[in-house]
């Protein structure tokens, strides 16, 4: 049952971001009346687009966990990598896809970086 809810939970990340960008977030952009943050409006479709695509990755750290519990019980390790790579991960939108201007990367990278290292430790 836990690897059937983790493909679920998959797939509606895969389509939450398939059918998102497709039905929703290119209409919204075509907009005249976005709000113009830092001169103009790239900055604020980029946030909207990344702040989507943010919800299919947790989502898939979801599914990462949902899998393993299928195989039993997980150690704190495990549950801690899985943290930090989702965190890396949703780090990486905002880096990317505002060129670094939205700064929650930063918080993405450190909270990832922290779980990492305790998974190590």
């Amino acid at each position: 049952m836990l690897q059937l809810a983790a493909v679920l939970i998959f797939l509606l990340g895969l389509a939450h971001s398939l059918l998102g960008e497709r039905y929703i977030l290119t209409r919204l952009f075509r907009r005249e009346n976005l709000p113009k943050l830092l001169g103009g409006t790239a900055f604020t479709t980029q946030t909207l687009r990344f702040a989507w695509h943010i919800t299919t990755i947790a989502w898939w750290g979801f599914a990462v966990l949902l899998w393993q519990l299928a195989s039993g019980p997980v150690s704190t390790a495990l549950i801690l990598n899985v943290i930090g790579y989702t965190s890396i991960l949703s780090g990486l939108l905002p880096l990317v896809m505002t060129r670094g201007k939205h700064l929650s990367w930063l918080v993405f990278f450190l909270v990832g970086g922290i779980a990492l290292y305790k998974a190590g430790t």
